[in-house]
């Protein structure tokens, strides 16, 4: 059994900390886990780690990376000491490569915060291993889709795959509540994500021509000036090949956005 969960993380430690704009998304990230059968190990796709080419975690116990700034120190206390899954990490590898994307194996690198702050929600015993894979810094949308269909190879019993971004991601309009006419247009966009990701009737050349073209959605470059949280849902796509099986609306500092759900 494969699972896939594109999810929101939030803004940097904040889910952590008690805000109050987060508790939708909290919520629907400990309701996920409840939900979902225990997976046995976890790969995240982290908005927060982009690389010229794939490059895959392949330590086993990597230190957490507090990659944000400004917030108060217990933001950097913050422990989630998961194992990585060496194995699990070789089969990624393997799969990405076979394709004929080049792939890197990286011991040194740690989990960043879009892995451990929502982990920290779900799975909070942190007893489930996890590997960690980059996003391509050329950012193109249709290379992501094939980078997902490359994970569609792997062999991994009770295996859970995390897009972590969040479905809208424009910074200024996250600090300016009120914006009325900002909302609305990112309740055009979700909308429209979610039609492409759900609609059983598409078929499938059709649904990753408009997951490739993303930016021709409606306020798509306003709800992502730049898409780094928009495409490990395109990864995740690429590894379901399909319509997802649940649309879950969430908010999180006070914008709404999506989560999809995949179960293979």
């Amino acid at each position: 059994m494969k699972q896939i969960l594109y999810i929101a993380h939030g803004g940097g430690p904040m889910p952590l900390l008690g805000d109050k704009s987060h508790e939708s998304m909290n919520q629907a990230l400990r309701e996920a886990a409840q939900t979902m059968p225990k997976p046995k190990a976890i790969l995240v796709i982290s908005a927060h780690w982009e690389t010229d080419v794939p490059h895959v975690t392949t330590a086993a116990q990597p230190e957490l990376i507090y990659d944000y700034y400004g917030f108060p120190p217990e933001s950097y206390n913050i422990q989630y000491p998961a194992a990585g899954e060496p194995e699990l990490a070789a089969q990624v590898l393997g799969a990405i490569t076979a394709t004929g994307i080049e792939a890197v194996g990286d011991p040194k690198r740690g989990f960043d915060h879009g892995l451990f702050v929502p982990l920290k929600l779900m799975y909070p015993d942190a007893d489930i291993p996890c590997v960690q894979l980059s996003l391509m810094n050329n950012l193109d949308a249709e290379a992501h889709i094939k980078l997902g269909q490359a994970l569609q190879a792997l062999d991994y019993d009770n295996l859970l795959i995390i897009g972590s971004g969040f479905s809208f991601h424009n910074m200024k309009a996250f600090f300016a509540p009120g914006d009325n006419q900002a909302d609305s247009k990112n309740t055009a966009f979700q909308t429209w994500l979610e039609l492409i990701c759900s609609d059983q009737e598409l078929t499938e050349t059709e649904r990753q021509h408009m997951l490739s073209n993303w930016a021709e959605a409606p306020h798509a470059r306003f709800c992502h000036p730049r898409e780094e949280h928009l495409l490990p849902l395109h990864v995740c796509y690429g590894a379901a090949g399909r319509a997802c099986d649940r649309a879950t609306t969430v908010y999180a500092l006070n914008k709404e956005s999506r989560m999809f759900y995949w179960q293979l």
